[in-house]
């Protein structure tokens, strides 16, 4: 798993982390360890075979937890949290984003209230008229998110 690789994880766990509405401090230092991961010039991977953890740790933005987390993504492909996250939060939630009109807020409201995981759920939620009923969508945003959605299936 190259550096690119594990700071895109990184960055999915803090989309899925945005989306639950999870504290705001953990979801920044997701994004912080990615960035500094992605930029990195020696490959995670023979850092973490070497020196372990104490090794990941001289990355700025790298502490114990997230050494961790790099560890077990280098030997097994995946770590215990992004497992448990993605559990209860598919991944496909964080394709919502992707839509203009649709941010982490709206987002997490058709997760947690609608149980919308995919832009499967929000298509077929918004062709049942769904959008009209959730807080802080007006009917603009819902035309907005109605247009990308057909776009989007159309491509």
């Amino acid at each position: 798993m190259n550096n690119e690789e594990i700071a895109r994880r990184f960055n999915r766990m803090a989309g899925l982390m945005e989306v639950r509405g999870e504290d705001p401090f953990r979801i920044r230092s997701y994004r912080m360890a990615a960035e500094a991961i992605e930029t990195w010039p020696v490959p995670l991977e023979g850092i973490a075979r070497k020196d372990g953890a104490a090794g990941l740790q001289e990355i700025p933005g790298v502490g114990k937890a997230i050494a961790g987390k790099i560890l077990e993504l280098v030997d097994r492909g995946t770590f215990d949290a992004w497992e448990a996250l993605t559990s209860e939060t598919p991944e496909t939630v964080l394709d919502l984003l992707e839509l203009p009109g649709v941010g982490p807020k709206t987002a997490a409201t058709l997760h947690q209230k609608f149980k919308i995981a995919s832009l499967d759920d929000l298509k077929k939620f918004a062709e049942g008229g769904g959008l009209e009923t959730v807080d802080g969508i007006g009917p603009k945003t819902a035309e907005r998110i109605k247009a990308n959605l057909s776009r989007s299936s159309a491509g």
